[in-house]
């Protein structure tokens, strides 16, 4: 870990899919960007992916979720003074370490990080069980080996259990306003209701959330 305290760092937060910001790092975001220490939220895929969605109807659905994901950022933040940025990785097919369109996002956020004073990064836990979170937690930590040592790598979960504690530490966030992680996920309509058709329906179950996120460290090994 840094030497400056994780709270007075500036954080950059990767997530795979617009609605992933709001259910792992919502919290993060909130208060990161009330403290002024909010460099971003990079979204990796398109989204596409989500909805069976009919030929040449795909395009539709993109446009949808990326106003869905500036909405929620919005409603996370208080401000519309940001936009995310959209790498816009085909969705389910992510690039591979080694692949030219890999390096040129590592080179790319690397630059982003630089410009704009990145201390960490948050993203997707490693092991979490799909294609497009796996990719975003190893350009987080290709990404922080160019940096040679001026960035953290924090992991939060969407989907999986949380990191052994032996391998990792926890660092909590301080907790969102009541109602307010609802309010950002109600902005990601085309993941609650059937508004795009059959597809992708976030589950009861996952739309109870807590106030604070819990941020996961790897260990010093």
């Amino acid at each position: 870990m840094s030497a400056k305290p994780w709270r007075k760092m500036r954080w950059l937060v990767l997530a795979p899919h617009p609605d992933d910001e709001t259910l792992g790092a919502g919290a993060l975001i909130a208060q990161t960007a009330k403290a002024g220490r909010l460099a971003g939220l990079v979204y990796l895929t398109d989204g596409s992916g989500s909805h069976e969605t009919a030929k040449g109807q795909s395009g539709k659905l993109v446009s949808s979720r990326k106003r869905e994901a500036a909405a929620a950022l919005h409603r996370l933040t208080g401000s519309r003074r940001q936009s995310p940025l959209h790498l816009d990785w085909k969705d389910a097919a992510p690039a591979q370490p080694g692949c030219r369109a890999f390096e040129r996002t590592v080179r790319r956020l690397t630059a982003f990080c630089r410009r704009w004073h990145v201390d960490a990064l948050a993203v997707t836990a490693a092991h979490e069980p799909h294609c497009d979170h796996e990719a975003a937690a190893q350009l987080a930590y290709t990404v922080e080996k160019r940096a040679r040592g001026r960035l953290v790598v924090a992991e939060y979960v969407v989907w999986s259990q949380a990191p052994d504690s032996r391998t990792h530490r926890m660092l909590y966030t301080a907790p969102m306003l009541r109602g307010q992680r609802r309010h950002a996920l109600a902005a990601h309509r085309s993941q609650l209701t059937a508004s795009h058709g059959p597809g992708f329906r976030l589950p009861a179950y996952r739309r109870a959330m807590p106030a604070s996120d819990i941020l996961y460290l790897r260990r010093a090994s």
